[in-house]
């Protein structure tokens, strides 16, 4: 699990995921996010050119599981989660992560059902049509808690 972490109009909100990845897109290095259009850190990622992406020991299972259940449309959550915000590049993370990626978005752009080459995946991880947006972000800077 990771949490994605935006800013807008100075309020902060997170989530939890574990669908992403790194790799190499446009000759830059870049972390490939998705997010459902019902999750309320989509309208932080989408106001904000930059988000964070961190990443915890086992210790933080019980936040991160709450900090990806509970809206933070209907409470303060990462204050309730003990978690520590930081910034660096005016991008927020959390001082207790292990490492922190901190990415500019290149891309995005929403899961279009005509484009899965295999029906399965479709019938099975939208069975409501709540198709992800993908993001590409070029990678601007990693920490890492030694």
């Amino acid at each position: 699990w990771m949490l994605i972490t935006a800013e807008k109009d100075s309020k902060i909100n997170t989530m939890t995921a574990s669908w992403g990845g790194l790799g190499v897109m446009w000759n830059k290095n870049v972390a490939y996010i998705v997010i459902r259009p019902h999750r309320f850190t989509k309208e932080f990622v989408d106001g904000s050119d930059t988000f964070s992406l961190t990443f915890f020991d086992k210790s933080f299972k019980k936040q991160l599981g709450y900090l990806g259940t509970v809206s933070g449309r209907d409470e303060d959550k990462i204050s309730k989660s003990n978690l520590t915000i930081m910034h660096i590049d005016n991008t927020p993370y959390f001082e207790e992560a292990n490492c922190a990626i901190i990415c500019k978005k290149l891309y995005a752009q929403n899961f279009n059902p005509e484009c899965f080459i295999e029906k399965e995946i479709d019938q099975e991880n939208y069975p409501q049509k709540d198709y992800h947006t993908l993001y590409i972000a070029e990678v601007t800077k990693v920490l890492i808690k030694e």
